[in-house]
């Protein structure tokens, strides 16, 4: 039977774990699409109570996914879902004998999840300095921890906890916050790599062990285990959003925390757990690009050397920075910790971490700097200290490719001065943002325009030319021979030229007599943004206008692979692809102390020889690679289970033991040393003592 191919739509329908997203953000928005869905599981349920045991029967979203995603998001509209928990008990109380395992506990958990988290939720809320909410955070934690809660419901219950008046429940809650999205991740690796049974091994075990009906048991059900992870694997992984994503209203939630344990001066949080809800608070600013009063202002008087923890300040202080925040509340923020780390009195270790920090936050807003304080930070590339040098010039090289005109000449570097007199460097903006664009569009349009100048020139026309009727030829080239849902072919052939916007001619001056040199210099100006204008009309024009064809796709991505072949080739930008994974990383990670402390360890000087050994020793715990051949044999064959020859035995023998059989051996006759070697010649010949001839 051929297997039916999904359309794009119904993917598009069968992605429910992102609906359940859409919906739980603007339920109003969604109501078709919820009851499109509901109107399956009414049609999926109809199936099921006139024969249970077709459940199984395949489709684009089971029974058990539509009633998980209903669950999910029934309060959100309790009218449709009115009748939704009785059905459910209705389908346990009258079909539970022929019910699969895995849709009963779907069934079981959906009508008590709800309960239990409204039952939690109240025990959080209903006293805020009590203790007991503890267990509260640590049940919800854990079941985020093994996926079994992963909806906004849980991360309001955490949420709750973060904002009570104990101590310990907020540390909890906000460690969920920091920590529990990591945890989930930890744990998924280990069961994918701890939970793998070896049948190869319990089968070999099986063969030369004694057979018995217990081993063959544990076979057989180590098998069905094998074959159930490996159905599991086949299936479709649901989307796992992070709990900061599923908050409501981030904005009011990150305030609140601001006020109530920071900005508070009766708060009786120590300063470690202070530190863990500005680490919170940082997080949900920088990834929500939020704006929160008087909080930059909050870090003046803990930025200093002696501050306790202070490179936990300076990273959150960075975590907090993105492109919306105005470079004035930054730029006081900035000439502090110049002052007070960066200086000719400042010990190594202090004056990379504050370098590394003012690079961290100009990573993420450049405008922050101002052009005399980042040419004098600059000069301490030249810095006899090792970390002092490297942070400074990591802070060089993230302004050659931002801001190189606010550097002096010697230190912008041979390209940043290339591109800053072709004009290719644009000016940063506060707050512009380049959103919608297809990666390498520019480069597509570009490989465009020589395309279509190549085929004038070829036909005798003028290169600069524009012809409506070739484009609709080559736009109907493009798409023949292609088909859509063919992802194999690397067919380039029949691409379309895109038409270009006509280049604008500058009138030359009536007068014959020759032009002045500043009148040359602005003329030059005003073509080369001329030129500038017309190559982003150019994509802007094919991103907006025109449909890319399958052979536009398949070329988009070859450019897209040369231009990143180019990249690794160029040491340049190699360097240029190290700030751009800064620039992106505050997104979606945290920044810690270690990563603004960075290259300091650098500072202290050389190590000594105990230190160097100590370091040595940390390096070889795993040296497989330079084992010999007999030491990963044995390895291997410890790992499979097998047994050990005599000999080997014989070595690991305790030496009292081994002492008489030497005594007798010495006492031998001549007679019976020949009959001992004989019958170990005969037995060699035979093969062992088991008889393994050949």
């Amino acid at each position: 039977m051929v297997k039916r191919k999904l359309a794009a739509l119904e993917k598009v329908e069968a992605d429910l774990p992102n609906l359940q997203q859409k919906i739980r953000r603007d339920s109003k928005s969604y109501v078709e699409d919820f009851r499109s869905q509901y109107y399956q599981y009414e049609n999926h349920r109809e199936i099921f109570m006139a024969n249970p045991t077709s459940t199984e029967a395949g489709g684009i979203i089971s029974l058990r996914d539509l009633i998980d995603f209903i669950s999910h998001v029934a309060d959100c509209f309790p009218d449709i879902t009115n009748d939704f928990p009785q059905q459910l008990i209705d389908m346990l109380m009258q079909h539970h004998v022929v019910l699969g395992p895995e849709l009963r506990e779907k069934i079981v958990g959906s009508l008590l999840n709800r309960a239990m988290q409204t039952v939690l939720y109240n025990l959080v809320t209903s006293d805020r300095t009590s203790p007991k909410a503890q267990w509260a955070v640590k049940i919800t934690r854990e079941l985020w921890r093994r996926q079994i809660w992963t909806d906004a419901k849980t991360v309001e219950v955490m949420k709750e906890a973060c904002l009570a008046q104990n101590e310990k429940v907020v540390t909890g809650g906000v460690r969920f916050f920091l920590g529990g999205d990591k945890e989930r991740e930890e744990m998924e690796d280990e069961s994918s790599d701890d939970d793998g049974i070896d049948v190869a091994k319990l089968k070999h075990q099986r063969g030369i062990n004694k057979k018995t009906k217990k081993k063959s048991r544990q076979l057989e059900k180590a098998v069905a285990t094998v074959k159930k992870k490996e159905r599991k694997k086949r299936q479709p992984h649901a989307l796992n959003f992070s709990a900061l994503h599923l908050l409501h209203d981030s904005q009011g939630f990150a305030e609140e925390l601001f006020s109530k344990h920071l900005q508070n001066s009766k708060s009786k949080l120590n300063l470690e757990q202070k530190l863990l809800v500005l680490q919170l608070v940082s997080r949900l600013i920088g990834l929500h690009k939020l704006t929160l009063v008087h909080f930059y202002s909050y870090f003046l008087k803990y930025l200093t050397p002696r501050q306790p923890s202070v490179t936990s300040f300076l990273a959150s202080l960075a975590q907090a920075t993105h492109n919306l925040v105005p470079p004035d509340e930054l730029e006081p923020l900035i000439q502090k910790i110049a002052n007070e780390f960066v200086n000719e009195a400042s010990a190594g270790e202090v004056a990379a971490a504050g370098l590394n920090a003012i690079r961290e936050i100009c990573v993420r807003q450049p405008l922050a700097m101002n052009e005399t304080l980042l040419q004098d930070l600059v000069l301490y590339k030249k810095s006899k200290n090792k970390g002092v040098m490297m942070a400074a010039k990591g802070l060089l090289s993230l302004y050659r490719d931002v801001g190189a005109d606010m550097l002096k000449r010697r230190d912008r570097g041979k390209e940043a001065s290339m591109a800053l007199s072709a004009g290719e460097k644009k000016e940063i903006r506060f707050g512009e943002e380049a959103v919608g664009e297809i990666e390498g569009l520019e480069l597509l349009a570009k490989w465009k325009e020589e395309e279509r100048r190549k085929r004038r020139i070829e036909q005798g026309l003028p290169s600069d030319g524009e012809d409506d009727e070739d484009l609709e030829e080559d736009e109907a080239a493009g798409w023949a021979n292609w088909d859509v849902e063919d992802d194999d072919s690397d067919d380039s052939e029949g691409w379309i030229n895109v038409e270009s916007d006509a280049e604008i001619e500058l009138s030359d001056s009536d007068d014959d007599a020759p032009p002045s040199k500043k009148a040359k210099q602005a003329t030059d100006e005003t073509e080369k943004k001329a030129e500038e204008t017309d190559a982003d009309k150019e994509w802007n024009k094919l991103a907006t206008s025109r449909i890319l064809t399958p052979a536009d796709l398949a070329k988009l991505a070859e450019l897209r692979s040369q231009a990143a072949v180019d990249s690794l080739l160029n040491s340049r930008s190699k360097r240029a692809q190290k700030v751009q994974e800064a620039i992106n990383r505050h997104i979606d990670e945290p920044l810690t102390a270690a990563e603004i402390e960075g290259l300091a360890s650098l500072s202290k000087g050389k190590l000594t020889k105990e230190e160097k050994i100590a370091h040595a020793r940390e390096s070889k715990t795993d040296r497989d690679e330079f084992k010999s051949k007999t030491a990963r044999k044995k390895e291997r064959k410890e790992q499979d289970g097998k047994s050990t020859t005599n000999k080997e035995k014989a070595r690991k023998k305790n030496f009292l033991m081994t002492l008489g059989k030497a005594r007798s051996k010495n006492k031998r006759s001549l007679v019976e040393t020949r009959a001992v070697l004989k019958a170990h010649h005969d037995r060699k010949k035979r093969g062992g003592r088991r008889g393994n001839v050949g």
